[in-house]
């Protein structure tokens, strides 16, 4: 009967059994509290997936609008240089033609080719 124990020492070890097992789960509780639930990781989820693709199709706007603006711009500028040419070959019709006639006329009656 030596090394039974005691009665006494039964209830001692079950109560720091019991004590250790309310220690445990109360540990559990708080670690179990701090975890995310699956449900609510997946609206972060779908909510972070949705501000991502609002944010790709704000960049797509911009690269689209910048690109347009390219686009009008460079039509902007083969206009203006489409007109500089015929700026240029209206200047050369209206005042350089009917000078160098008035000269060729000159030089021709100064010659005697007229008559």
């Amino acid at each position: 009967m030596g090394d039974e124990p005691t009665l006494g020492e039964v209830v001692r070890r079950l109560e720091h059994v019991h004590q250790d097992l309310k220690e445990d789960f109360r540990e559990l509780g708080v670690r179990l509290d701090s975890k995310v639930s699956m449900e609510r990781y997946q609206l972060e989820q779908q909510a972070r997936d949705a501000a991502a693709a609002h944010r790709d199709d704000r960049i797509k706007a911009i690269e689209d609008a910048r690109e347009s603006e390219e686009r009008q711009k460079r039509e902007e500028e083969q206009k203006l240089a489409d007109r500089r040419a015929s700026d240029r070959r209206l200047l050369f019709t209206a005042l350089v033609a009917p000078v160098l006639l008035l000269l060729l006329t000159v030089y021709m009656n100064a010659r005697g080719a007229g008559s």
